[in-house]
């Protein structure tokens, strides 16, 4: 599997506050971004994969009201985020 517990435990520790913090924005938001680049990938190979194709959409959909909500909250939290995962915008 791409996605194991231990890679999830990297990102909330590197993101998050720590390991067990799941519920920080700028966690949610790296561990989509990561989803997200798996997900563009796969699409590439298979170009007809209409479910995971609406998938990723849903997930760009949810990173992108992530990074609005982070956006007005803390200004200086979302550039952080937008630099250190390399983000455009």
């Amino acid at each position: 599997m791409y996605l194991t517990a231990e890679k999830k435990k990297e990102f909330f520790k590197t993101y998050g506050k720590s390991e067990s913090d799941t519920g920080s924005t700028e966690a949610q938001i790296a561990l989509f971004t990561f989803r997200i680049s798996n997900l563009t990938n796969y699409l590439k190979e298979n170009k007809k994969d209409y479910s995971t194709q609406r998938a990723l959409l849903k997930l760009v959909g949810k990173r992108r009201r992530l990074l609005d909500y982070l956006k007005n909250r803390d200004i200086e939290r979302y550039r952080e985020i937008i630099k250190s995962l390399k983000l455009r915008r």
